[in-house]
């Protein structure tokens, strides 16, 4: 059975989306992956999707969703971006809290600068996932 793993932030529509992006695609049929929002915001940021498509990754057809839009209710990893105590708890196997700063409103520079970030950290946590 794939490992489900469920990336989370506050409006889901920067920094949970770019993860959702980067961990599908490197992660490929061994994962099954979702983003949602604890207070979605209803569309995936346009600068988010600009940068992600800068490293050859379409994110335009996610959307911004909360914990009741998502297939499962109990995931095997649960990512949070860094949201603290506004994160409501999901039940997972384990929990990973990731101290990444919210590039929203901010200029396109920060958000390439985030957006490097998270594909360094997704790219070592499915590295350290035995699949």
């Amino acid at each position: 059975m794939k490992p489900k793993i469920l990336f989370v932030c506050i409006e889901n529509s920067c920094r949970s989306q770019m993860a959702e992006g980067f961990a599908k695609f490197y992660g490929r049929d061994k994962i099954e992956v979702f983003s949602a929002g604890s207070n979605p915001s209803g569309k995936v940021d346009q600068i988010a999707i600009e940068v992600m498509k800068e490293k050859g990754i379409d994110i335009s057809s996610q959307k911004s969703k909360g914990f009741n839009d998502l297939p499962y209710k109990s995931f095997d990893f649960v990512i949070t971006m860094g949201c603290g105590d506004v994160c409501p708890f999901v039940p997972a196997k384990q929990r990973i809290e990731w101290q990444i700063e919210d590039p929203k409103e901010k200029q396109k520079e920060k958000f390439r600068e985030i957006r490097d970030k998270i594909e360094n950290k997704v790219k070592e946590f499915l590295n350290n996932l035995v699949l």
